[in-house]
């Protein structure tokens, strides 16, 4: 999201659907020129395009470019699923120009998917093969970083302005909750956490901003962490695979890279540039989709807000 886009949204406290999906229409054709994709097509072998997850509006303008593209240019159609690109992002940084044997991931692997609106595990067997072992029962952890930030009048994108804080603060002074990190499953829930610090700044309103931001991320990764390292007991995976734009917080990267270390198994993490939503990771996914020849027919695709892995 670009820095007009976020002001654009940010009066709101949150992504506005109808805005979204109008800036959409507004920049995408300029965006192919500015790229110096040739307007018969010329050089493209396939069109890959997210069709979901994510707010209708504004895939449903994506997934109608793409369509339009692939009858008129006689193009092979990827609909690509947004969860898929985040974990493939985490090969951007490989060299995906190279011979597809240059490009690493190792199966099975545990997937820890942190965004705004999803919060889950995936256990991915091998290219497109996917079991689906834990989510978010509420709030996700992005929507939980935006919320807190919310609360202590932050501003808007919350997640980078709250990590950023709690780089200056104490982790220590505040004893957050860490709701389900025994529950016996793989399933989050935020609310309550979220709750735990509206209730703390209530009672405690002089306390440094810094250590609750730095509590409350604490308590986050936490969760995260223990759970996804649960799972790799439990599932015994030769890597752990780290997507999503809350995958940009460098608490929560640094702490999984050392446990999965300490686990003897490989740790993918996009580059923090691909971290949020972005073609490249699309791309990526829809580039593994094509390669096995698994194309979408684009008289019949639709957008499908929500689309499972």
């Amino acid at each position: 999201m670009v820095a007009s886009q976020i002001k654009d949204h940010a009066k709101y406290g949150g992504v506005v659907p109808e805005i979204a999906a109008r800036k959409h229409v507004d920049v995408l054709f300029g965006l192919l020129e500015a790229a110096g994709i040739d307007r018969s097509g010329n050089g493209i072998d396939a069109i890959a395009v997210t069709r979901g997850p994510g707010l209708a509006p504004a895939l449903r303008v994506g997934v109608a470019a793409a369509k339009t593209l692939s009858l008129l240019w006689s193009k092979p159609l990827v609909g690509a699923n947004h969860l898929e690109g985040h974990i493939y992002s985490t090969v951007l940084n490989q060299k995906t120009r190279k011979p597809e044997n240059q490009i690493t991931l190792q199966f099975p692997a545990i997937c820890l998917l942190v965004s705004g609106g999803h919060t889950e595990i995936v256990l991915m067997k091998d290219h497109g093969v996917y079991e689906h072992i834990g989510e978010t029962r509420d709030d996700a952890a992005g929507e939980a970083f935006d919320k807190v930030a919310k609360l202590l009048n932050l501003g808007y994108p919350g997640g980078p302005i709250v990590s950023k804080k709690a780089t200056e603060g104490d982790s220590t002074v505040i004893e957050f909750p860490r709701p389900m990190m025994d529950s016996g499953d793989y399933d989050f829930s935020f609310s309550g956490l979220k709750t735990a610090v509206l209730y703390h700044q209530q009672d405690n309103p002089k306390d440094r901003t810094e250590d609750v931001c730095a509590s409350f991320q604490e308590a986050v990764v936490d969760v995260l962490v223990s759970k996804t390292m649960k799972a790799v007991v439990e599932y015994q995976p030769k890597a752990i695979i780290l997507g999503g734009g809350v995958s940009a917080n460098e608490r929560l990267r640094s702490q999984l890279s050392e446990a999965a270390e300490g686990a003897g198994v490989e740790f993918y993490a996009a580059p923090i540039e691909y971290t949020g939503d972005n073609a490249a990771m699309i791309a990526a996914a829809g580039y593994f989709r094509a390669r096995a020849k698994q194309f979408n027919d684009p008289q019949t695709m639709i957008a499908e807000p929500n689309l499972k892995l």
